[in-house]
């Protein structure tokens, strides 16, 4: 067993590193950054179901039904007829989002890792081969196929497609090379930055929730100042957050534990309102 695999970094570990084990009274907040991140991490699970369950039930089942026109009531520029390449992007896209998120999901439940490991890697590969799929797509989408938004959002959009194969790269480079805690915490960016169009939505209606209405942006055009800072921040915000999370568990120092199990919690709590509000106000009346 190498030391990398001995210590290795999941997305709830209580012990980032050897040292921690020599620190006893770091215990208990340990566990509370360890908890705070469980918690977070499955109420973010129930959050991608419900929007798995979305894509399934709206674009999937219009596909089936062979009623593609309807993508156009709830996307802008969805099914184009006669642009054959940009509605095979498209529809590539969409139901390659429902695999993604499901992938995704189990690649960072640590059980599966240890009991699994065959289908972890496999699992790995076929999401890596996705992402990238899928990340391609949406650029193409964006840049090919007038796009939603204006040019800031586009530009947000790329970052978080950049990213995403950049950090593809590394996850990939560092599994290759056995060294399983880098591999981990490159993952786990992955998992943050594949679910960026989650992210968006869940912030934009957690954000009109608070507001009882459309801020900041107008609603028809879908252009305006929070919609621009949005683009970039459902990338740039998760990362941010995860670079935190890495750092409160290598450290020994026990207000940064709380400090970071408590902005979980906060974390939790928005994100859990953002899932109600886009459900029940976005998803399910299209159902």
């Amino acid at each position: 067993m190498t030391q990398d695999t001995a210590y290795e970094t999941n997305i709830y570990s209580a012990q980032a590193t050897p040292q921690a084990k020599k620190y006893g009274n770091e215990k208990f907040s340990r566990a509370s950054l360890k908890y705070a991140a469980g918690l977070w991490f499955s109420v973010a699970i129930i959050g991608q179901l419900l929007f798995v369950y979305y894509i399934l039930g709206f674009y999937v089942l219009s596909a089936m039904k062979g009623d593609l026109a309807a993508w156009s009531k709830v996307l802008p520029h969805g099914y184009i007829k006669g642009d054959s390449p940009g509605n095979f992007a498209i529809i590539t896209h969409i139901f390659l989002a429902a695999s993604i998120t499901l992938a995704g999901i189990l690649q960072m439940i640590p059980q599966i890792r240890a009991r699994a490991p065959k289908f972890h890697r496999w699992n790995g590969r076929i999401y890596l081969s996705s992402l990238v799929i899928a990340a391609t797509t949406g650029l193409y989408m964006v840049w090919f196929r007038n796009g939603v938004g204006d040019f800031t959002q586009h530009l947000g959009v790329s970052l978080n497609a950049i990213l995403i194969l950049v950090c593809s790269a590394m996850a990939l480079r560092h599994a290759l090379a056995r060294q399983f805690t880098l591999h981990r915490r490159w993952a786990l960016r992955l998992f943050l930055l594949a679910n960026g169009v989650w992210f968006f939505r869940i912030g934009l209606m957690f954000w009109i929730a608070i507001n009882q209405g459309p801020a900041g942006f107008n609603p028809k055009t879908f252009e305006g100042p929070f919609l621009s800072f949005i683009s970039f921040a459902n990338s740039l915000i998760p990362l941010i957050v995860c670079e935190l999370y890495l750092r409160a568990q290598d450290s020994k120092n026990k207000a940064v534990h709380f400090g970071m199990a408590g902005t979980l919690l906060v974390l939790s709590a928005t994100s859990g309102m953002g899932i109600f509000v886009a459900f029940m106000g976005m998803w399910l009346p299209r159902l």
